[in-house]
């Protein structure tokens, strides 16, 4: 009895750190499919999660982000919170915005975890139209 308590407290633990986004993860340009950067995704005390940008590891051509439209205007790429207020909804963490620091656009954003990979979801108003980027887990 203890050993199938154990397995299922296991199995409890396995699935719920699989379907969690927190922790550093490293960003694939889904055009170049060259490593970008590492995100930071952590969960702020408003339950919603967040991600920042803790790395670059390509040089952009502007160390600020001269293209955002908000509170991001002209500041740092690295520090910047790329990731706002995602809820997590199953297997699935929607409801947020994730910012492309390159281009200063921000659209509606949808993550789900697959093992060690994010599949990181970027839209305008309909998910069909946007694209996907595959982020990979840093240790």
């Amino acid at each position: 009895m203890k050993k199938l308590l154990a397995a299922f407290i296991f199995s409890l633990f396995s699935v719920m750190s699989f379907a969690q986004i927190e922790g550093k993860w490293k960003t694939i340009d889904d055009e170049t499919k060259q490593a970008k950067s590492i995100v930071e995704i952590y969960k702020k005390s408003d339950g919603k999660y967040y991600g920042k940008i803790s790395q670059l590891l390509i040089k952009p051509a502007n160390a600020n982000c001269v293209e955002c439209k908000d509170d991001r205007k002209n500041k740092p790429i690295l520090g910047m919170e790329i990731i706002r207020g995602l809820k997590k909804d199953g297997n699935e963490f929607t409801g947020g915005s994730i910012t492309d620091p390159k281009t200063g656009k921000t659209y509606k954003c949808t993550i789900t975890r697959s093992g060690d990979q994010l599949n990181v979801r970027g839209y305008l108003g309909v998910s069909i139209l946007g694209r996907t980027q595959t982020w990979t887990k840093v240790n």
